[in-house]
């Protein structure tokens, strides 16, 4: 089993969400990075993320349900609704998510980061 890998896309891509994770010893991306420019399309970040061997986190719930069925073997899809997360509540779910679930879990997966609310 491997260590799930995350990236988080452009409408994730908050600074202070990537260093938290991060400084708790998580492999954490952020658009725009090396191999994401911050204008990149969601097919391109999906796409990006997969060949990163990358999970992506979305507020982008409509189109990433619709990239999950067209590109289905992707290294998983978390979606979030955006108004009902405080920092605080994102950084400590997504790190229980990290913590608790290793990447071969996640190909082809899409799944509600509700499931990690504490």
């Amino acid at each position: 089993m491997s260590k799930l890998k995350l990236h988080l896309d452009a409408d994730t891509s908050i600074k202070a969400l990537h260093n938290a994770l991060v400084s708790r010893g998580h492999d954490v991306t952020r658009t725009p990075t090396e191999w994401m420019p911050f204008d990149a399309s969601d097919d391109a970040q999906l796409l990006g993320a997969t060949a990163q061997e990358r999970c992506i986190f979305t507020f982008n719930i409509r189109d990433f349900m619709i990239l999950a069925e067209r590109y289905p073997q992707h290294c998983g899809i978390v979606l979030a609704a955006q108004s009902s997360w405080t920092l605080s509540s994102l950084i400590s779910a997504l790190h229980r998510l990290l913590s608790e679930t290793q990447a071969e879990e996640w190909i082809g997966q899409v799944r509600w980061l509700n499931q990690w609310r504490t």
